[in-house]
Parts: C-alpha cells; structure tokens; sequence
C-alpha cells in the first residue's frame, strides 16, 4: 500500500490518513498534538511526514481522540509508548480499555450494516479497507486520560476546548481551537460516508451511529461554537459558515 501524503488543510494543521480515514497533526509552538490517530498501517505515513518536517514521534504531547471507534485509535498505543498522553472522553474510555473488538459492545449502531451492503455492494470496500489496515487488531490503549463534561484542556498545547457531541457514540467530542476557530469533529460531522456512499456534510448512517437523535442535536453545539474551519474524521474539511455546513447536514438527515 503506498504511503499517502500528508496535507496542509490550514495553518499549521496537517491531514494525515487515506481516502477512507482522516486524522491530524496540530502545531503548536508549545509541541505537536494528533488529532485522532488513524489506523495502524498509517505509522509510516506519520513517521514519513514527522521526518520531512524536521520532527519526532517524541515531540506529540497529545492524542486528542474523538471517540473510541477503531478507525480513530489504531496508532494511540504507539504515540502513546512514544510519550504522548491519549485523552478520551469518559464515556468511550472502556473501547480503549478493552481494545478495538469491543466497539461494538460498548458502542452498538442502531442498525445492522448489512442492509446498506446489500443495497451498495461497493460499501464493502470500507470494511476490507479497515480490515486490511489493521483496524481490528490495534492493541489496547492503557492509562488514558479521561475527561467528563466540556472542559479546556489547559494541559495540552493550544488548550483546546473538548465539546461532548454524542450520538455517534455516548463519548463523542469535537476539539475546538477557539483562537484559530479550527473544530475537528470526528464523525459527529463528516463530508463522506462510506457505507452510503453520500458526499457532502452530513451525519454518520445509522449502520456506524450509535444514537441518531442525540447526533442530530450535536449540531446544534457546533453551530455555538463559532468555529471557521470544520476538520471532519471522514472527507474533506470546509471553511466559512458552519452554520451552512450543519443546515446541510440536517437537510440530509441521518439514513
């Protein structure tokens, strides 16, 4: 698999991943935060970009994850052993506790995915990809640090502000940078959805959401935020009104 390339999507904010998964590295003059962490066969990538840029795995501070979905955690074990500390909310701390096989314990979807597979054969290539990236497989993620209701987290670069977003999972959060007004969603806002195919902001289907009615009133916490920048787990980022962005999202509905 080659290895794909890292993005400059905003100042100082880096799109790390491949065409099924985003994740993030944030600079910031006191050290480097990873917003999510991808799936394990993306520690080259990483690796690769940390070297061009003059950088180290040692000098991430942070692992910001924005829920405990195994396509977001692959590599927090590995930043982790580097040094960094993993934040979590408490609500989605038991996926890291008991590894990426008990997603769908702690976390299950309203609905099956078989229903949206057989309805797009070629949503199957999202699976296999997770599947083949190792996803499934990711080790544990011990002695994370643990967060509740909305909290600034002084203690890590930036001190972004942590904004519960449930629905997509109990512990959904965005990270909000307000002085760069950059809001990193995970998947409680995407520009694409594997499984339906849907490009565009929207929800996450029902066959990977949690909670559909809580999803849909997380929009309604984003659009107080006034972020400028919206930097979603799954498709593109989008810039200017965010209001727009999320108006969009709840034309679309969650499917």
């Amino acid at each position: 698999m080659p290895r794909p390339t890292a993005r400059q999507v905003a100042p100082g904010v880096h799109r790390l991943g491949d065409h099924v998964v985003n994740f993030y590295l944030v600079e910031d003059p006191a050290g480097l935060v990873l917003i999510d962490a991808g799936l394990p066969a993306h520690r080259a990538g990483l690796r690769d970009h940390l070297a061009a840029t003059g950088r180290s795995l040692a000098e991430i501070r942070a692992v910001l994850l924005t829920h405990g979905h195994p396509d977001h955690t692959g590599l927090a074990r590995t930043v982790q052993r580097a040094g960094a500390d993993v934040w979590v909310h408490e609500a989605d701390a038991a996926i890291l506790r008991d590894g990426p096989r008990s997603a769908l314990r702690h976390a299950r979807p309203e609905r099956s995915a078989l229903p949206y597979l057989l309805r797009r054969p070629g949503a199957l290539a999202t699976p296999l990809h997770l599947a083949r990236t190792g996803a499934f497989t990711a080790p544990a993620v011990p002695d994370t640090r643990v967060f509740g209701p909305d909290r600034r987290l002084e203690e890590v670069p930036g001190a972004p502000l942590a904004v519960a977003l449930p629905g997509h999972t109990p512990g959904s959060v965005g990270y909000f940078f307000p002085e760069r007004g950059l809001l990193f969603t995970g998947d409680a806002l995407v520009t694409h959805d594997g499984l339906t195919g849907h490009t565009g902001p929207a929800l996450v289907c029902r066959g990977f959401t949690h909670d559909s009615r809580a999803a849909l009133a997380a929009l309604d916490r984003i659009d107080g935020l006034g972020a400028t920048v919206l930097l979603p787990g799954h498709g593109d980022p989008v810039t200017g009104d965010l209001h727009g962005v999320t108006a969009q999202a709840r034309h679309t509905g969650i499917r």
